[in-house]
């Protein structure tokens, strides 16, 4: 069992009082999203540099993935992830040391040695299928868990030509119930390994598994997944079912995107995933103004 980290962890989060906005970096050659840091000349500075524009933009989460899980991408190994999220994961914490860090990971040792070195939460898009040891790894550096759910398969994608790639749609009996069933299995599978509940956030796993209308319906239905207790957090940003719905490429996607968050606060939202920090910011703002009431100070909910 590896040994809790010792760094403070940051305040817990007031939930309900507004939405918490995750930024994405992506520390990846190859994100369908176009924004992989990898590929750029200075690797290093330029995640760093987006971190702190992030920062400054409304981010109160930042989240660091070297595994990139677009349709049709391969696996890496868990030393390859390090190589890329470790000196990354450093530089961020030194340079924003209250910000929350979470780490996009489905493995036990890379989960351990990114708490180890600051991070504060995983996010695991398997939520704890896929490692049998990470719950336990989050369990002992008490860190806090994004379990996803995912019946994606790597054989099954479509190619939808301009629009990219999509993960095809799994069979369903009643979807809604199946996801929720599913998330449920996976706070189970957290808390048998040692994970309060108040650590748990579950995401429905938007664009994993699912066709244009069950991405739909899980934005528009997303209140039913609080009957499970836990924040719920969602990820719709650039992805392909937006692209389908309005005919577009991912780099003309931020309406539709702000569409999504908009509907998904309304319904119970309590993190958005984003890519677009800047932009969404204003927008998870005005929505949260309507939902949860306006205080008349500017900037604050």
């Amino acid at each position: 069992m590896p040994t809790a980290s010792r760094r403070n962890k940051p305040a817990a989060l007031p939930w309900g009082q507004r939405t918490f906005i995750m930024g994405i970096l992506n520390l990846t050659p190859d994100s369908f999203s176009g924004d992989g840091l990898m590929s750029a000349p200075r690797p290093l500075e330029s995640a760093l540099s987006q971190a702190e524009d992030f920062a400054a933009q409304g981010a109160d989460i930042l989240d660091l993935g070297a595994e990139s899980s677009r349709p049709g991408s391969a696996p890496v190994s868990a030393l390859q992830e390090l190589e890329r999220l470790l000196p990354v994961l450093e530089a961020i914490r030194r340079a924003l040391p209250n910000i929350i860090l979470s780490v996009d990971t489905s493995k036990a040792k890379v989960a351990d040695a990114c708490l180890k070195a600051g991070a504060d939460w995983i996010n695991d898009i398997w939520g704890l299928r896929a490692d049998g040891q990470l719950g336990g790894v989050i369990a002992a550096h008490n860190a806090k868990a994004v379990m996803m759910h995912n019946r994606s398969r790597s054989a099954a994608v479509q190619d939808l030509g301009s629009l990219g790639k999509s993960y095809s749609a799994a069979q369903y009996g009643d979807f809604i119930v199946d996801v929720k069933n599913e998330l449920a299995a996976s706070l189970e599978l957290a808390l048998a390994a040692g994970i309060p509940a108040e650590n748990v956030i579950l995401d429905p796993g938007i664009g994993f598994g699912k066709s244009v209308q069950q991405n739909l319906a899980l934005i528009n239905h997303l209140d039913a997944f609080k009957e499970l207790g836990c924040p719920l957090l969602i990820g719709p940003s650039r992805k392909s079912f937006i692209g389908q719905v309005l005919d577009l490429p991912v780099e003309q996607r931020e309406e539709g995107t702000a569409a999504a968050l908009a509907v998904g606060i309304a319904r119970g939202a309590d993190i958005v995933r984003v890519h677009n920090v800047g932009m969404m910011t204003r927008i998870v703002r005005m929505a949260d103004a309507i939902v949860r009431g306006f205080s008349g100070t500017v900037g604050t909910i």
